[in-house]
């Protein structure tokens, strides 16, 4: 008689050195995932990764807009397959505000909004693209971070907000066009982490919750699998406190 091993399960995690992404691979860690994870800083990226241990399969270096970097992981993953993973979760959570202080639509550089746009809604349907067979063949899931400046119109917020709302349509579309996966855009809402931070510069930022607090409704749709859509962290979390 022969036996079959179940595959591991594989996640994709950018921006992953610090904040809301460390937060989730190291969740996904304590659940027995393994990771391929990516962020620009090279220290601190190999920091959280050695927190993680052996789970890590790889820690790509580099930045998301760029395409080299995207085939890195591609070939990470490809690598981690072909060991016995299976991808099932892509985490696009890099992101970028813009210029800093955040400049008004009247003030900003249209050079400036392409890039941010670069970071936030193009490398996530580039990075997508090349692991999308991976994913399909699995069943699995891709999550984009959104956020209410999305949906809600805030003075300065212009390029970021644009760059999400864009990406949320995207995720919609994904979603309408491969119904094998799943595609989640997931507001967080405010965070303790540095790109909140960098937002209200000198503001003290203590009272929003930390990354961590939030990982649990992030897990609970992973868990629960509903049809593809948008969702509030808020929301995920109100309910599972209803029920508990």
């Amino acid at each position: 008689m022969t036996t079959t091993t179940k595959p591991n399960p594989l996640a994709v995690v950018t921006g992953a050195s610090r904040g809301f992404g460390a937060a989730v691979a190291e969740a996904l860690a304590g659940r027995g995932w393994r990771l391929v994870v990516d962020a620009r800083g090279g220290d601190a990226l190999h920091h959280a990764a050695g927190r993680l241990g052996p789970v890590v399969r790889a820690a790509v270096v580099g930045d998301i807009a760029d395409a080299t970097h995207r085939t890195a992981i591609a070939e990470a993953v490809s690598a981690a397959v072909e060991a016995g993973d299976q991808l099932q979760l892509l985490v696009h959570n890099a992101s970028t505000l813009g210029p800093i202080p955040m400049r008004r639509l009247d003030d900003l550089d249209p050079a400036a909004l392409a890039r941010v746009l670069a970071v936030n809604t193009i490398a996530p349907l580039a990075l997508t693209q090349l692991l999308l067979p991976h994913l399909t063949a699995a069943g699995g899931c891709v999550v984009t971070l959104s956020s209410d400046a999305a949906v809600e119109a805030y003075e300065t917020w212009g390029a970021y907000a644009a760059s999400k709302a864009a990406l949320d349509q995207m995720t919609a579309v994904l979603a309408a066009e491969q119904p094998l996966i799943r595609a989640y855009s997931f507001d967080p809402g405010d965070m303790r982490t540095q790109l909140h931070a960098d937002a209200f510069p000198g503001e003290d930022i203590s009272d929003r919750p930390p990354p961590e607090s939030v990982v649990p409704a992030l897990l609970r749709l992973l868990d629960e699998r509903p049809p593809s859509g948008r969702f509030r962290g808020a929301d995920l979390r109100l309910h599972q406190g209803a029920r508990a």
